[in-house]
């Protein structure tokens, strides 16, 4: 219990240090929010997404969850996003993902592990579509990290066919789409410098008629 009442103790420690250096820091944030960002995360707990682009509380709407995945069925995701662009009206979203990512690993192997292999199996798509690329790098270091890359890029242009993003484009809707990795070992963010503002590069099956 010695943790637990500690992450009590913190929470009273943090609250009394922000009414310090602002004393209507929380009657502020109680007032409503307006993030104009939607973070689509790994829920590894290395890479909280506030810390690591200095974002105070508010200007983050976060999603999380194994390998940072935008899978098209995935009801609890949709929602997050058709809150942040419908209701927010976020101007960009961020899909970061991280070097070492241990979903993206798991990927890249056969094991089985258990409840988890269908999720990874999103994945493992991914693999498969880059699958020529992929087995031409020798070393495995440089190969895992650019599968997540790769599997990055996957999620940025996944967002973009959803009829959520696609119709808020259509609404003329200022809405951005980026694709980032973050390295541990080091804290540094890489801008994968790849971007969506519209459905023209999309492949043009995926290009709804909205």
């Amino acid at each position: 219990m010695e943790f637990y009442n500690q992450l009590l103790e913190n929470n009273k420690e943090w609250v009394s240090s922000s009414l310090k250096e602002d004393p209507e820091f929380f009657s502020r944030l109680s007032k409503g929010q307006q993030p104009p960002l939607l973070w689509i995360g790994c829920a590894d707990s290395r890479v909280p997404a506030n810390e690591i682009i200095g974002a105070p509380p508010g200007e983050v709407f976060v999603h999380r969850n194994i390998a940072n995945m935008v899978i098209h069925t995935d009801m609890s995701m949709l929602s997050v996003l058709d809150y942040a662009v419908n209701v927010l009206n976020v101007k960009h979203i961020i899909v970061c993902g991280h070097y070492g990512c241990g979903g993206v690993k798991a990927a890249m192997s056969n094991a089985h592990i258990g409840l988890i292999d269908n999720w990874i199996r999103h994945i493992k798509d991914v693999y498969r579509f880059n699958h020529e690329e992929l087995d031409a790098i020798e070393d495995e270091t440089v190969r895992f990290d650019r599968f997540v890359e790769l599997n990055v890029r996957e999620q940025v242009m996944d967002l973009g066919k959803t009829s959520i993003v696609q119709n808020a484009w259509k609404n003329k809707q200022k809405l951005h789409i980026h694709g980032w990795v973050y390295g541990i070992n080091d804290g540094l963010i890489k801008d994968l410098n790849i971007s969506l503002q519209d459905n023209q590069e999309l492949d043009a099956v995926y290009q709804l008629d909205i």
